[in-house]
C-alpha cells in the first residue's frame, strides 16, 4: 500500500500558487521603480531584503523619515462590497501622508498582506491598488511579504500592513519650533472617510439593517487622498511652517500633536465644509462631539503657514482640494480652543 504523505498543501499553504503571486509581484515592482525613480533597478524582489539606491538624491544633509500603518476595518467593507483595487490605495497613503508631516519625500514603500487562503485574483487587484497609490506618491513598491495563514484568518478574511521610507533635507525638516504665533490653520479636503471610523460606520449599517445604495457604497469605499505631490511643493518653497494628517483621533487631536506648548490652537469648527457622508453618519444618532474626535468631518489634512502665503498656497493643490482657513495660532495659557459649532 502506497504510503500518503502529509504535506504543506495539505495544510492549506499552497507554495506553487505563492510563486506566481511572487513572479507577478516583481513585474509591477519593476514598473513602479523605473517610472517613479531613475535609479538602477537591483531586481532584488524575491531576495531576503530590499535594496533601495540612495546616491543620487542631491540631498547635503539627509534625514530618513519612516512610517508604518494599515487600513484598520475598511477592509471589512472592502469584503462587503467584493471591491479589493482600491483598498491598496488606502495603504499607501495611510503611510506616506504621515511621512509628508515631516515635509520628507516618499521614495520606497514595502507591504505586507496576511490572508486565510491565497487567491490570486482578489490578491492582484489589492496589488493593483497599492502599485497605483505608489504611483501617485511618487514612490517605488521595493518589496513585502504575503503570508498564508489557513485558521489564524477566517474565511475569505485578510488584513494589510504598509511600510513607508522617505528622505528630506534636514533644513526642510518640518518640526513644531518652526510653528508661529499668528500662523493660520488651513484646511485641506478630504476624498471622504479616508482609512478612520469605519468600525462606528459597520456598526451603524448593522444595526439599523441599511440596505446601501450605490452612491453610498461609492462614498465609503473611495479611496484616501494622497497629498504628498502638493505638500512636497509647497514645503520645497517653503510655504509651511508645520502640517497634520488628519486620521485616527479626528481633526483636533491630530492638529494638537504638532502645535508648540507655548501657543493655542484656535479652530472655527464652523468653518468646516462637511461632506454629505458625515452627514449622513450623523443623522444616524452620532454626537458632534463622536463626529470630530473619529472622523475628518472633510478636512483630510491640514497646513499651517503665515497669512502671506495663503494666496501661493492655493493655487498649487487642484479645485476639488483647495485649502481655506479654519483657525490661527496664538499665545494662551490653554492647548486649544474651539468656536461655534459643526453646521450640518
Amino acid at each position: 500500500m502506497k504510503k500518503i504523505y502529509n504535506t504543506y498543501k495539505k495544510s492549506g499553504v499552497n507554495m506553487a500558487t505563492a510563486d506566481k503571486l511572487v513572479n507577478y509581484i516583481s513585474k509591477i515592482s519593476r514598473k513602479t521603480y523605473k517610472k517613479n525613480t531613475e535609479r538602477k533597478n537591483f531586481k532584488n524582489i524575491g531576495s531576503f531584503g530590499s535594496i533601495f539606491d540612495l546616491s543620487q538624491e542631491k540631498i547635503s544633509k539627509p534625514i530618513i523619515v519612516s512610517s508604518t500603518d494599515g487600513v484598520g476595518t475598511k477592509i471589512e467593507v472592502a469584503n462587503m462590497f467584493k471591491k479589493y483595487n482600491t483598498i491598496g490605495v488606502d495603504l499607501v497613503a495611510m503611510c506616506v501622508n504621515d511621512l509628508i508631516v515631516q515635509g520628507a519625500k516618499p521614495i520606497f514603500f514595502l507591504d505586507y498582506i496576511a490572508i486565510n487562503k491565497l487567491e490570486i485574483k482578489k490578491v492582484k487587484k489589492i496589488l493593483d491598488g497599492i502599485v497605483y497609490g505608489c504611483k501617485l506618491a511618487g514612490c517605488a513598491l521595493i518589496g513585502g511579504e504575503t503570508a498564508e495563514m489557513p485558521g489564524t484568518y477566517a474565511k475569505n478574511k485578510y488584513d494589510l500592513a504598509g511600510f513607508a521610507v522617505g528622505i528630506v533635507d534636514k533644513k526642510k525638516l518640518l518640526t513644531k519650533n518652526k510653528i508661529k504665533n499668528n500662523d493660520i490653520v488651513l484646511a485641506v479636503p478630504s476624498s471622504g472617510l479616508h482609512s478612520n471610523g469605519f468600525s462606528l460606520v459597520r456598526y451603524i449599517i448593522k444595526k439599523k439593517k441599511f440596505r446601501l445604495n450605490k452612491s453610498l457604497k461609492q462614498d465609503l469605499i473611495k479611496p484616501t487622498k494622497i497629498y504628498v505631490k502638493e505638500v512636497n511643493k509647497i514645503n520645497n518653497k517653503k510655504l509651511i511652517n508645520g502640517c497634520a494628517n488628519i486620521t485616527g483621533g479626528g481633526l483636533l487631536n491630530n492638529l494638537v500633536r504638532v502645535i508648540p506648548e507655548h501657543l493655542c490652537l484656535n479652530i472655527y469648527l464652523s468653518k468646516i465644509k462637511i461632506k454629505p457622508i458625515f452627514k449622513w453618519i450623523k443623522r444616524n444618532n452620532v454626537h458632534d462631539n463622536e463626529m470630530i474626535k473619529t472622523f475628518n468631518c472633510g478636512v483630510g489634512f491640514c497646513l499651517i503657514s503665515n497669512k502671506k502665503n495663503v494666496s501661493k498656497i492655493k493655487k498649487i493643490f487642484p479645485k476639488k482640494y483647495k485649502p481655506y482657513q479654519i483657525g490661527f495660532l496664538s499665545r494662551e495659557k490653554s492647548k486649544i480652543k474651539t468656536f461655534g459649532k459643526l453646521r450640518w
